[in-house]
């Protein structure tokens, strides 16, 4: 085969990942030729990405690269793909997933505030959220850009500390200091590299089928599948996150939350895999039907 083209965005953890992707095809003897594509969400720092009002904010030009055959895939941080794909696109395969958690990192200044008292950075909904039910009356503020933009904006203004993915930190080789955060639950697929194709390129679906992590397949697509039907479409402070064990056992732990953290619906359940049920959805609607959908509710209109 001539070489893959790899369709990304053009930060240094994107790149990364592209890199990693284009590690697992010359393992295998291909060439390959990454492309770098500037996303939506790259181009707007200014506005938090719930008020830009585009699904797949960080996708959509890649998407759009796909479809017309400048790139053969296109590689990205699963927890960025929205759980509707547009026509043609699939996720054709994902690699191990290595880092979930979120953490903090705090400026020098700040090294010695409880956690109660910092002022926090960030424009995540979900963080912001998970972080109101924990600290009431917080100060937060929006902060955008990629990991080095967002370590800049933090060192240069008016906040303590900010949240990142510890699989950046760690992408990244940051030797920057950190704290585990036990009460935030991750995105649904965050710590996840996505490798998306057209969906008649049986070519390529065929390369990536030995490379592509079951294991790590089974629970995004729990957890994906969790976000899809709780959301409807609509952006909401959801955290869910699945782990399977050797006996084929999955512990499931998800959060749905209201903007102000005051209000939540939690589950933790451990179960029995089985590849013809959706236990994202059955978990979901068990969610939707203790409160969920008139919380759900809620947050869509406090967002118009």
């Amino acid at each position: 085969m001539k070489s893959i083209k790899i369709g990304t965005r053009n930060s240094p953890l994107a790149l990364w990942q592209a890199r990693e992707v284009a590690r697992n095809l010359q393992n295998r003897n291909f060439v390959t030729d990454i492309t770098p594509i500037v996303s939506t969400g790259d181009k707007n720092l200014t506005q938090p990405l719930y008020s830009l009002g585009i699904t797949g904010v960080f996708t959509r030009d890649l998407d759009i690269a796909l479809l017309n055959k400048e790139v053969d895939i296109a590689v990205h941080s699963l927890k960025d793909i929205p759980t509707e794909l547009p026509t043609n696109i699939e996720i054709i395969a994902v690699l191990e997933r290595d880092y979930p958690e979120d953490v903090l990192v705090r400026k020098k200044e700040s090294q010695t505030l409880d956690l109660k008292d910092l002022k926090i950075a960030t424009s995540s909904l979900r963080r912001r959220a998970f972080w109101y039910k924990e600290f009431p009356g917080t100060a937060i503020s929006d902060i955008r850009g990629n990991v080095q933009t967002r370590l800049k904006k933090l060192e240069e203004n008016d906040f303590d500390a900010t949240l990142f993915s510890l699989a950046a930190i760690k992408r990244m080789d940051l030797n920057i200091d950190y704290e585990q955060l036990p009460m935030m639950i991750p995105a649904p697929a965050q710590g996840v590299v996505a490798i998306c194709g057209r969906a008649d390129d049986e070519e390529i679906k065929e390369i990536f089928k030995d490379i592509n992590h079951k294991k790590t397949k089974i629970c995004i697509d729990i957890e994906r599948n969790f976000l899809n039907t709780l959301e409807g479409g609509c952006t909401a402070p959801i955290g869910a996150f699945a782990e399977v064990n050797d006996q084929n056992e999955i512990r499931f732990q998800a959060r749905l939350c209201s903007l102000d953290g005051k209000n939540s619906i939690e589950t933790d359940e451990i179960f029995q895999w089985n590849e013809h049920k959706n236990f994202g959805k059955i978990l979901a609607e068990k969610v939707l039907n203790n409160g969920g959908r008139a919380l759900m509710a809620e947050i869509k209109n406090q967002l118009q």
